[in-house]
């Protein structure tokens, strides 16, 4: 009997060993296989490659992407409780806690800065002004800021051709070449998808590259490709579905809540606002339009609730769907805040619009660390952000490593323009690609709340720009351009928005409203050379 527990004791204690020894390979082993020769081999161990494809070359191998990861591949920032946040103090000017800063993600460590109250003068209020048309005094104040970008900014040359051409920044500014992701070095090139370009086009320095093409392509498939899937995407406050085209492609799904004209109700919060999905589809064509390539691929759409989606949805997703009093067909899933039978998203009678946005590639192809805005908002009806409290908040957040050196600082800016344009408040985080380092494009997400007002300009959402006086020069004369005429935003957007499937994404006044904040964002720069900042240190130029 002894010898038999012995023995029994020997074998349990053997296969320990064994596990832990081929744990320790395997973490060993690890930064090896997450390089650029992995090839289709470790997609295949990993499961992201399909085994039968694999073995058939690279006519036919595509990524398989895991639910599990699906769930969670793309806008994770979305997965945010309002009201349940920390108040975000100034820095501690030392060590940051011995860590290295790059280690930080603004995501993980909800008091990044240390836990150090601020001890500084408060601010003034930020004032409210709201510009339908730009007054005779904005007039002045841009032509004498004009004259100044001329005099300081501009050679000969180019100030001719800004003036045969306001919109040169355009076509002088092109996307530098840059690393790809690593893993998508060995994947195989033939025959592949729309999606599968887009991923293998993601570079250092933008999401896509508008010279190759490869975006039209995926707009026409996210439009035209038979939906074989639909699940419900977890997490998050309101409604959103993964879908699944025939072609393997992978999109995420946001429903019509309302028509075109419905706006945010005054005595809402930005944190409680519905979700528009012609917000996401605009977002889009202004990151294009900007030039910035850092919004992924998003098309509109309009699906049929019965046979594209309660057909196809899991047994959990079907309960929820129903035939209303007024005879259309509804469904309202599950999530933490909109989803009951009073929020439910319903068609006409069965047809519904939603837009279609492409999916990044999984985490395992291409992890991403999530940053906390250094201006994000309080999410409490009861308390401001630091930020909304120190006027001299942006002299601590300037001292912070991240922001010394690289792009971060005025990729930081030009979120902001474009959050201002769209009317975003609700930037709590952004995200970044891990391989390619700290020096890199901000990914810009989820934009459903936007396009909330037409007649409201929020001008807290340009701290970034008036505390820290600071903004692109490429980004800069964009927006000089823009205003100059005589091609204005608006138009660019109505152009590039005319040939959506749901066109038109936007009505005028919000596209009037466009046009009224680019003149906003100039003032602002031209308040900041009124305080006696000088002009090159205001507009900077580092090359993006």
């Amino acid at each position: 009997m002894k010898l038999k527990v012995r023995s029994l004791l020997a074998l349990v204690v053997g296969i320990g060993l064994t596990l832990v020894i081929f744990s320790g390979k395997l973490l060993g082993q690890l930064p090896s296989l997450l390089n650029a020769q992995v090839g289709s081999k470790y997609l295949v161990k990993e499961g992201l490659l399909r085994a039968d494809r694999a073995s058939r070359g690279s006519e036919a191998a595509h990524i398989h992407f895991p639910r599990k990861d699906l769930d969670k591949s793309n806008y994770t920032s979305d997965n945010f409780s309002p009201e349940k946040d920390k108040l975000f103090f100034r820095p501690k000017i030392d060590d940051y806690n011995g860590k290295p800063y790059e280690d930080i993600a603004m995501g993980h460590d909800d008091n990044m800065f240390g836990n150090e109250k601020p001890t500084k003068k408060k601010t003034t209020e930020t004032p409210q002004i709201i510009y339908f048309k730009p007054d005779i005094g904005t007039q002045l104040k841009l032509r004498v800021l004009e004259d100044s970008v001329r005099r300081s900014l501009l050679n000969d040359d180019e100030f001719t051709e800004f003036e045969d051409d306001p919109l040169f920044a355009f076509t002088k500014w092109k996307i530098p070449k840059s690393p790809r992701l690593p893993l998508y070095m060995e994947y195989p090139r033939r025959n592949l998808t729309s999606w599968e370009r887009f991923h293998i086009g993601i570079r250092k320095y933008a999401l896509y590259d508008p010279e190759e093409g490869t975006t039209e392509d995926l707009i026409r498939d996210l439009v035209n490709q038979e939906i074989i899937d639909v699940e419900e995407k977890s997490g998050g406050t309101q409604l959103k579905l993964i879908v699944t085209l025939n072609n393997e492609g992978m999109t995420l799904f946001k429903p019509q809540r309302f028509g075109r004209e419905y706006e945010t109700p005054p005595n809402h919060f930005y944190f409680v606002d519905f979700e528009r999905h012609n917000a996401e589809i605009a977002a889009y064509h202004l990151d294009r339009v900007l030039g910035f390539y850092r919004v992924p691929p998003t098309a509109g759409r309009i699906v049929n609730i019965t046979h594209d989606l309660h057909r196809l949805a899991n047994h959990k997703l079907a309960k929820t769907f129903f035939v209303s009093p007024a005879k259309n067909h509804c469904f309202h899933g599950t999530c933490s805040y909109y989803c009951d039978t009073t929020h439910a998203v319903c068609g006409s009678p069965d047809m519904l619009e939603g837009s279609f946005a492409s999916f990044l590639p999984p985490e395992k192809l291409a992890p991403r660390k999530t940053w906390r805005n250094p201006w994000k908002r309080s999410y409490s009806k009861h308390r401001k952000a630091t930020w909304e409290v120190y006027d001299d908040y942006c002299d601590d957040v300037r001292m912070n490593p991240l922001f010394k050196t690289g792009r971060r600082f005025l990729d930081i800016m030009d979120l902001t323009v474009f959050d201002f344009l769209i009317g975003n408040m609700d930037r709590h985080h952004y995200e970044t690609f891990r391989d390619f380092g700290n020096n890199t494009f901000l990914l810009h997400l989820d934009h459903g709340r936007s396009f909330g007002k037409t007649k409201h300009d929020e001008l807290s959402i340009l701290a970034p720009i008036y505390q820290c006086c600071l903004i692109r020069r490429s980004t800069f004369m964009k927006l000089l351009g823009f205003y100059k005429g005589p091609i204005h935003l608006s138009d660019m957007m109505r152009k590039s928005m005319s040939t959506d499937r749901i066109a038109p994404v936007l009505l005028e006044p919000h596209l009037e409203a466009l046009d009224r904040r680019v003149s906003i964002v100039l003032r602002t720069i031209s308040d900041c050379l009124e305080h006696g900042n000088r002009i090159d240190r205001v507009i900077v130029d580092d090359g993006f």
